[in-house]
């Protein structure tokens, strides 16, 4: 769990959703959604067997224009974005010099602007960042969450959902390698091995009773201006591992979601949503990482890091990391005996500590798990100890199933077509 000291700005308003029967907020940093709306157990089962609907309007959203936005972020993150393709996302990540994790970022373009969604009170800080290493880019980055907010729709139900509200041809393509919004496959690439599209396909949404855009280039188009979405007319869609985001502007927050709802999604809490996180070993900023963490030890080598670039800060450890094979650390999924823990609960074996809890919620069929940092070396058999805030010793199991699959082939620079570093 973090300890940095984050430049903060006021925080969103809390959501119109926090009024709804039965909303208990969430714990900080996402006091501005709810954790539940009565019964965050009865939420999970909603999402495994039908459509969710999650308020996520606590992350931020930083807008970039202009017409060198995406070879500037290709030079400032870990990610290839040089060729990103119109209505298409991605991962990337913000790395200190010595190659640890800053920020994460999940981006979405729509061949006129580059909207970035990242944790809450993190945009900032980041866009501090982006301002100081603009020089004579033709760029314009701007904080846009107090306009513009996520929610996301998941479960197997979500796409028969988001086409009854939005129409079908708004729905973004399967990811690659999928008949569904499953797992990732192959992703699009040059001779060369360079990203050429992205690996989350985007949408531009039309309201309910319209067909959206047919192709790629009309819904580009369709945004040509720029505060399409700050201004309030139409959402983007972007197809992820866990369903559906939707980028939709802050005052249709509650009218986009009661259409959804309406067409039988189930409004489920950021706790149900974070189970299933959890349950699938995704890392969350600040709360899996802390100043030491490199991508390599949470999972984010093989979704917001591209291997075959360089020139780019922290590059120099992502690759000489990889190359060795070493990561200090790794990211577990552990079983708790009987209840969970807070985040940065130390995780000791044997009395020595040897790691940390990010994440913790009580899943509908796995009970009490976590997420941890450990180091290493330790054993998948060894029986671990969390030790909560008021002393008290929960025992913990890791999960022996396979981790996070990393990327098998060398680090390097790309030679041939594409390589534009």
């Amino acid at each position: 769990m973090s300890t940095d000291t984050q430049d903060l700005r006021p925080a969103p308003a809390s959501s119109p959703l926090l009024g709804r029967p039965g909303a208990v907020a969430a714990p900080e940093p996402d006091t501005a959604v709810a954790a539940h709306y009565g019964d965050p157990l009865r939420e999970q089962r909603l999402a495994a067997t039908g459509a969710a609907l999650v308020d996520r309007s606590n992350r931020e959203v930083v807008r970039i224009t202009g017409a060198d936005r995406l070879t500037w972020l290709h030079s400032v993150t870990s990610q290839h974005l040089s060729q990103l393709a119109p209505m298409h996302g991605t991962e990337a990540l913000v790395l200190s010099p010595h190659g640890h994790v800053e920020h994460h970022l999940v981006l979405a373009d729509d061949g006129t602007a580059t909207w970035i969604d990242v944790e809450p009170t993190t945009a900032p800080r980041l866009l501090a960042f982006l301002q100081s290493m603009r020089f004579l880019m033709r760029v314009e980055p701007v904080d846009v969450t107090a306009e513009v907010a996520v929610l996301s729709l998941t479960g197997p139900r979500a796409d028969e959902v988001a086409a009854a509200v939005f129409g079908p041809a708004a729905l973004p393509a399967p990811l690659a390698g999928t008949g569904t919004g499953g797992a990732t496959g192959a992703v699009p690439r040059t001779s060369a091995g360079v990203v050429t599209s992205g690996p989350y396909p985007v949408s531009h949404a039309a309201p309910a009773g319209t067909q959206a855009a047919p192709d790629e280039q009309s819904a580009s188009n369709a945004l040509s201006a720029p505060d399409a979405l700050a201004g309030g007319r139409l959402p983007l869609i972007r197809r992820m591992p866990h369903g559906l985001d939707l980028l939709v502007a802050r005052s249709d927050l509650a009218a986009t979601a009661d259409r959804l709802t309406s067409a039988g999604a189930a409004l489920i809490g950021l706790s149900a949503f974070e189970a299933q996180r959890i349950a699938s070993r995704q890392p969350r900023l600040n709360r899996e990482t802390d100043h030491r963490t490199i991508p390599h030890e949470v999972g984010w080598l093989a979704s917001a890091v591209h291997l075959d670039k360089g020139c780019y800060r922290g590059q120099e450890t992502v690759a000489r990391v990889h190359n060795l094979g070493r990561p200090p650390r790794r990211l577990v999924l552990l079983h708790l005996d009987g209840t969970v823990a807070a985040p940065g609960c130390p995780v000791t074996a044997a009395g020595r500590t040897v790691g940390f809890v990010g994440s913790s919620e009580m899943h509908h069929e796995l009970g009490p798990i976590a997420l941890a940092v450990v180091k290493r070396s330790v054993a998948l058999d060894v029986p671990l100890v969390v030790t909560d805030q008021d002393g008290a010793q929960v025992a913990a199991a890791i999960d022996p199933d396979a981790e996070p699959e990393q990327p098998s082939r060398p680090a390097g620079r790309l030679h041939g077509p594409g390589s534009d570093g």
